[in-house]
């Protein structure tokens, strides 16, 4: 009596090790998300007891205890500071510009650069860190 094998090919694929590989890649890019903010120059902000996030474009303005200005990382003069803003604005996009200005600075300093804002109808929004 003859035995017949089963010689059918059962294509299979290995699994086991990509649910650790996606997990990997997974917390590598929630630690790279959370770290990655280009426009950021680091300060002590003000605290608020609520934070809102936007999603919308925003233009950066920081300005250092030391009254230097940056707008996205880019040093500009108090005096220059109002054609630079004006000319990162389009006019077809609804941008939003973003003050990060450090506790210790004074209110009329903050006033200075919310006066530039009033003049030319923009849009500026405090950063703070939460309370």
């Amino acid at each position: 009596m003859a035995i017949k094998r089963n010689k059918r090919f059962h294509a299979e694929v290995a699994t086991s090790s990509l649910s650790d590989i996606m997990f990997f890649l997974l917390l590598f890019f929630l630690i790279i998300s959370t770290l990655a903010n280009p426009n950021v120059i680091r300060m002590t902000l003000p605290k608020s007891k609520t934070n809102e996030k936007t999603n919308k474009q925003l233009i950066t303005l920081s300005v250092t205890e030391q009254k230097r200005f940056y707008v996205d990382k880019e040093e500009v003069g108090f005096d220059q500071l109002e054609t630079k803003l004006l000319s990162k604005m389009n006019p077809a996009k609804d941008l939003t510009v973003v003050i990060r200005i450090p506790a210790t600075m004074q209110v009329q300093d903050l006033v200075d650069v919310l006066q530039i804002g009033v003049k030319n109808k923009l849009k500026f929004v405090i950063a703070t860190s939460p309370k």
